[in-house]
């Protein structure tokens, strides 16, 4: 769908995203790197920053604040000029509750 005021598509999410704020670890030819996340959701996040060119899959580890640390493979969905857009590829159940836990106290 296209909005008048705004020429980029508009995409409905299923699972609603919140502010994340934090640093997450990515690992890079076998090397972690830090890069900031500006938002979290069930399915996924969005990282401030950029993969080498033509990865379409990552390995991330997300420090949950007062919780664990989820360690997932994501796929690219997208790339914007900020940064990257990932989709978790599989979560446990222990991954899944651990974010719900840090998701819903921030939902409005």
């Amino acid at each position: 769908m296209m909005n008048a005021a705004n020429s980029s598509p508009q995409v409905e999410r299923f699972h609603p995203r919140v502010e994340a704020n934090f640093m997450v670890k990515v690992m890079l030819n076998g090397r972690p790197v830090v890069a900031k996340a500006r938002d979290l959701s069930m399915a996924g996040l969005y990282l401030l920053a950029h993969p080498a060119p033509g990865q379409e899959r990552l390995t991330v580890s997300i420090p949950l604040p007062d919780d664990c640390e989820v360690v997932t493979q994501c796929h690219v969905r997208r790339q914007e000029s900020d940064g990257v857009a990932l989709e978790f590829e599989e979560l446990d159940w222990e991954d899944l509750f651990a974010l719900a836990r840090f998701l819903h106290p921030r939902l409005r």
